[in-house]
């Protein structure tokens, strides 16, 4: 029986040592961090973790000490997007060797595929393995665009459970669900707070690499407890983190957060480029701000 995703997930940041080195030590410290502070899933390898610049073997090591560390605690979904459909069923099948409880696939982001050439691709991949498929819709760096119609069909293939929905068009959650029903769960990409009051059953989030536990929380209060004033302003309280780690600033924003925190995140991997020292100094303020800090 494969476990049902809920909740608030990380999409995590990949640590590096002063050499710009994978630090596995510092990723299992992470995990763990994470998890003590409440986090209800994890999801190494997606466009946070910077997957398109790491090599084959510095993604595995990843996908392995996050899988070990969480130890079924909570579930582990790798990213493996690629523009191939053959790499993409390799990546996962690796995914699964592993012992991950699901994957997250973002479409073929070059190609520019038809919907018929989508569909193929994602029924290919869930024929190829037996965990579920979380579907990342993110038209801003696929450069295609996954509408709920096109959901609804991808939500027929057997495997495909689960949308990470990136859009700032909040109606996407409340159409997947009205045209896909029960065979789709849907996940908020950029909106938390807005997704779960229409529904969504979770939250794909990168501020939760900084705050776990208020994010994780803001989920309980909408879903687990209906207290949706109160979540709007635990909402509108951590909106400022939420907003600092959005657009460009995704990763070196994260990472600088993180290192002002106490945790050796290390710098982005190039063409990625460190924030200015004006952008730093604001994540610094706002780790001051709100209190902010790592300690395992």
């Amino acid at each position: 029986m494969s476990k049902t995703f809920r909740g608030t997930f990380t999409v995590m940041i990949t640590p590096c040592d002063a050499e710009g080195r994978i630090d596995l030590k510092a990723m299992a410290d992470f995990t763990e961090w994470q998890i003590r502070q409440g986090i209800h899933g994890l999801i190494p390898l997606g466009s946070t973790g910077e997957f398109l610049s790491l090599q084959e073997e510095e993604r595995h090591g990843i996908a392995a000490t996050v899988i070990r560390t969480a130890a079924g605690r909570v579930p582990v979904l790798l990213g493996t997007g690629a523009e191939d459909t053959r790499e993409v069923v390799r990546l996962s099948r690796e995914a699964e060797h592993l012992g991950a409880d699901g994957v997250m696939i973002i479409p073929p982001f070059y190609s520019t595929p038809t919907e018929d050439e989508l569909y193929h691709h994602y029924k290919t991949v869930a024929d190829a393995i037996s965990i579920p498929i979380m579907v990342y819709n993110n038209p801003a760096t696929a450069n295609v665009d996954l509408r709920p119609s096109l959901v609804a069909r991808l939500a027929t293939i057997e495997g495909c459970d689960y949308i990470k929905e990136s859009t700032l068009e909040v109606t996407r959650v409340r159409d997947i669900i009205r045209l896909a029903g029960d065979r789709m769960t849907v996940f908020g990409g950029i909106l938390g707070f807005e997704s779960f009051v229409e529904g969504a059953q979770g939250w794909v989030a990168v501020a939760s690499n900084v705050a776990p536990a208020p994010l994780a929380r803001l989920f309980e209060l909408v879903a687990d407890e209906g207290r949706i004033a109160e979540a709007r302003m635990l909402y509108l309280k951590w909106l400022p983190v939420i907003e600092a780690v959005g657009g460009q600033r995704y990763v070196a924003g994260t990472k600088a957060l993180l290192t002002h925190m106490g945790f050796a995140a290390g710098l982005p991997q190039p063409p990625r480029l460190p924030l200015p020292a004006d952008a730093d100094a604001q994540m610094r303020k706002l780790v001051n701000d709100f209190n902010l800090h790592y300690a395992l």
